[in-house]
């Protein structure tokens, strides 16, 4: 079981490689640190030759991912995850219900029971399976669908794991 979803895509563009590579060039705003900012760019990131590792320009859901990727010969490879500082801020969250645990084990005078370590993996599992895995869905969706956009994606598919 992996802690945080990624997604592996293969792709064909319409065109020639070097016309779409451009077009993405032009419509990225060169960042390293893939941090939301406010931009006239649909990316912000860097594309570099053949490579790409953008994130979505839209303020607060656009850097949730990470898109990294490369075309040759009209063939394209492309790995959707989430942005590192996202799966910080993630990992804290899982966390909550063992640190209800320990509080409940340390300041609670009621008898522990083992419904609340089965009441904190439930959680665990619905913030994992729940919240984290449809927001990964949604807004990778949306980002790939922009870089389709720009690309001029003619077919875009995803590899089973």
């Amino acid at each position: 079981m992996k802690l945080f979803p990624t997604s592996d895509y293969t792709f064909k563009i319409i065109g020639e490689e070097t016309n779409a590579l451009d077009r993405l060039q032009r419509r990225t705003e060169f960042s390293e640190s893939l941090t939301s900012k406010i931009t006239d760019k649909s990316f912000r990131g860097i594309v570099k030759n053949n490579t790409f590792r953008i994130i979505s320009s839209e303020i607060g859901r656009g850097a949730f991912c990470v898109l990294t990727g490369e075309i040759k010969n009209q063939n394209g490879q492309v790995h959707v995850e989430i942005n590192k500082a996202f799966r910080i801020i993630l990992s804290i969250f899982l966390c909550f219900p063992f640190l209800g645990i320990i509080s409940q084990i340390i300041f609670s005078e009621e008898k522990f029971t083992i419904i609340f370590v089965v009441v904190a993996i439930l959680q665990v599992v619905m913030i994992r399976y729940f919240f984290i895995e449809l927001a990964f869905r949604r807004f990778s969706k949306s980002s790939l669908n922009k870089l389709s956009d720009v690309l001029d994606i003619e077919q875009l598919e995803k590899i089973k794991a």
